[in-house]
This record gives structure tokens, C-alpha cells and sequence, in this order.
């Protein structure tokens, strides 16, 4: 950055209606600011640089010093075209040790004619939350085989309130014997969450909140309609893990992560193919150019199938372990940069790998367009596919902590406590 940029961004106001939004990927990092405004925002500056092959382990940082000059990298980009310095900032987590699950609490009123409050709101929320962490605890500490593992609680979200049977979006001041609430909950180990909190120090950055990347993707299309029935599998494919998210009737009903992502097909067709990697990840990006030889294309489609097979036996076992859904959404969309893989799309359109799943129907595959996002307008002309949704949807998690921060709505106190 140049001296003169240096001290225009240090004359410029830094005002709290500016947000970066930093999806640190295993191939690249994007970072996003945005202007907020009355629930919209507006993207006025745009970077990305690409992460080294030892940067990052199963979505997970695993170099702090090179993830933060990547993101140091990226930010600079995005600052000196928007010509303003955000300090707020949402950052993603991903990983197969980020746990997101809804989770469903009945709680019988011992007073049953008093209005339900926020303080008793909170108590309810306070219990599912509970209940959540020691089943995360419970899943990771398995899965490591650390017995003491310390888990966080990353994002919250409300997905439906019955009381006595009856569907309401907003509890407070309805009487009533029977409350069930069901939450949307995502934990992570800290020492991921640490790492994260390590790069937004270097960065000098203040960080509002820390997002589940494929909770972000579902906030990019749902945006802030409280009562959006948007039902949708959304399933960002990154380069070292796969997210997925089941939306319905605007509800996040869970999360799944599972570690094969891009890299996974770039690693086999090296090896098929006895090349390096960089030279197979060209390769693997155009498969499609007619000065590939034919020989050449052969091993490397071959290559491509073998790791499609495995990669759709993930989503096949991450779906079916949505086990409280009756009939999964049967639309599927995908974002991400190794969603690009055109085979991958045909894969999951042309193969019969959701027969054993509970869909109604063939599901409809498809990418997320930009002008599926809600609520956030592209002001660079740079936001144009599909591998920025992660990045948008932070934004919008960041416009949510800092709408129910300034707001003194109902509404927004409970979103608070969810966020707490």
C-alpha cells in the first residue's frame, strides 16, 4: 500500500457502517467491505489472494503467520478500491469439527396465564443452548479423541416457536402451558476459534462475530426476511471441505461438514497422472481445451470419477444424517470454488446417489447467482458467481450483530440472546 493511500484511509472516518466480511478458504481468501444501511448492504471493495498448499489442514488454519499476510494481502486489495478502512469484521469457520445442529426444547409454564417475557425467553433459549453445547462437546470429543476439548458456541439462530400447538414468530406476550422452541446451534473447538481471534488481532481488525461458513451461506439467501418460507440444500464446496445446510421455510435445520472439497480431485489426477500439483490443477481447470491431449484427458476424467464417487457418498452421508427431517428440500444449491467442476453439477443432476434419501422427488441442482443473494448490492461489478456467496453471507451475519446490538426491538433482543 502506498504512502498516500496509508494517509488517505487514516483521514477518512471510520465509521460503524463499515464491515469486512473475510472468507478465509483453503484456496483463497476473499475479503468483502460493505457499506450498511437500514438492513441493505452495499459492497464497495472487493479482494482475493490464494492461500499456499500448507496454510490450511481440513478447512482449519494451520499457518497463522501465512493465512494473515494472505488476508493482509486480500484486504489491502479491497480497501484501496473501496478507498476506506473497515475495523468490523465477520470472519467464516469451517472444518469437520464444526457441529451445527437443531435442537428442539419443551418447556412447561408453571404459570400458564402470565405472558411469556424476555427474561423467561431467555431461560428457555439458555436451556436449548445447553443442551446443544454438551452434545457437541460430547460429538468433537469423540472425534478427537480429547475428552477434554473445549467447544464454543459460534452462531445461533431461532427456527421455530409452538405454543400449546401453535405456530408463532414472536413469543412474548402470548399465554400458554406448552412452549417448544427449536434452535438452530453451531459449535466449534476453541483452539479454532483461537486462531481466527489471532488473525483478526494481526489485522488490527475488530472482530463482531464469527460465522459457520454454511450458516453464512444460508443468511446470503435468505437476507432479513423474518418470514421467508425459503426451503433449499445449500452446499458450499470449498477446497479442502464440503458444507452443507438444510434450509426450510427460511429455518436452518442443520449443518454437516465433511473433508473432501477441490484439492481432493486436483490430489488424484497428480497422482494418476505422476505430475505436481499445480500442474494437475490447470489441467483440472481445463479439461475442456482442445490442446489437451486425448490420452491425457482420459486419465485425468478417470481420476475425476474416482474422487466424484467418494465425494457424493459424503453428501449422501451427510444428508441422511438430518434424521429429524420427514422429506429432505428438493432443490440443491451450490457455491463455492469447487463447485466450478462441472462434472461435480452433472454428478448430482445425472447420478442416482439421493434414491436411498428421504426426497419427495429428484432433487434440482443448480449454482447460486449472485442475484440470488438478498439485500446486498454489488457496487464493484466483481461479486459475479458463485464462489462469493461464503464471503456475502458473512456480511449479513455481521449486518445482523450489528442491527441487534443498535435496536431495541423485541425481536431484536431475542435475536441478542441467540447471539450472546
Amino acid at each position: 500500500m502506498s504512502l498516500k493511500n496509508i494517509f488517505t484511509f487514516t483521514n477518512q472516518n471510520t465509521t460503524k457502517n463499515l464491515l469486512v466480511g473475510l472468507d478465509i478458504g483453503t484456496e483463497n481468501v476473499k475479503a468483502l467491505i460493505a457499506r450498511v444501511a437500514n438492513g441493505s448492504l452495499e459492497v464497495i471493495g472487493v479482494g482475493r489472494t490464494h492461500q499456499g498448499m500448507g496454510d490450511m489442514y481440513g478447512g482449519a488454519i494451520a499457518d497463522i503467520t501465512s493465512v494473515v499476510r494472505n488476508c493482509e494481502d486480500a484486504l489491502a486489495q479491497a480497501e484501496e478500491e473501496a478507498g476506506l478502512q473497515a475495523k468490523q469484521a465477520v470472519i467464516g469457520i469451517a472444518g469437520e469439527l464444526v457441529k451445527g445442529v437443531t435442537n428442539t426444547i419443551r418447556y412447561r409454564r408453571p404459570q400458564p396465564d402470565k405472558p411469556l417475557d424476555i427474561a423467561e425467553m431467555e431461560f428457555i433459549i439458555e436451556k436449548v443452548q445447553e443442551r446443544a453445547a454438551q452434545k457437541a462437546q460430547k460429538q468433537i470429543a469423540l472425534e478427537t479423541g480429547n475428552e477434554d476439548v473445549e467447544v464454543k458456541l459460534v452462531n445461533s439462530a431461532l427456527v421455530s416457536i409452538h405454543i400449546d400447538g401453535y405456530k408463532v414468530t414472536n413469543p412474548v406476550g402470548f399465554q400458554g402451558k406448552d412452549v417448544a422452541v427449536q434452535i438452530y446451534t453451531a459449535f466449534a473447538p476453541m483452539i479454532h476459534i483461537g486462531a481466527l481471534e489471532k488473525v483478526a488481532d494481526e489485522l488490527a481488525l475488530d472482530l463482531i462475530a464469527v460465522a459457520a461458513e454454511p450458516f453464512a451461506v444460508s443468511r446470503s439467501v435468505l437476507g432479513d426476511d423474518a418470514n421467508s418460507n425459503f426451503t433449499a440444500i445449500l452446499a458450499d464446496v470449498g477446497g479442502g471441505t464440503t458444507d452443507i445446510a438444510v434450509v426450510n421455510d427460511g429455518g436452518v435445520e442443520g449443518t454437516k461438514m465433511f473433508g473432501i472439497g477441490g484439492r481432493s480431485f486436483t490430489r488424484t489426477i497428480a497422482n494418476e497422472l505422476g505430475v505436481g500439483y499445480e500442474e494437475a490443477e490447470k489441467l483440472k481447470l481445463n479439461l475442456s481445451h482442445e490442446k489437451i491431449k486425448p490420452d491425457v484427458k482420459k486419465v485425468a476424467m478417470k481420476a475425476i470419477d474416482k474422487t466424484l464417487e467418494v465425494w457424493l457418498d459424503g453428501v449422501e452421508l451427510a444428508l441422511s444424517e438430518f434424521d429429524t427431517v420427514d422429506h429432505l428440500p428438493s432443490k440443491l444449491l451450490l457455491c463455492g470454488g469447487g463447485a466450478s467442476l462441472e462434472q461435480l453439477v452433472e454428478a448430482l443432476s445425472e447420478q442416482k446417489w439421493y434414491e436411498e434419501l428421504p426426497f419427495s422427488h429428484k432433487p434440482k441442482v443448480q449454482l447460486v447467482k449472485p442475484s440470488d443473494i438478498v439485500g446486498i448490492v454489488d457496487q464493484t461489478g466483481k461479486v459475479n458467481d458463485h464462489t462469493f456467496i461464503t464471503a456475502t453471507g458473512l456480511l449479513r451475519v455481521g449486518c445482523d450483530t450489528i442491527e441487534s446490538n443498535d435496536t431495541d426491538s423485541v425481536k431484536d433482543k431475542i435475536n441478542k440472546i441467540l447471539r450472546i
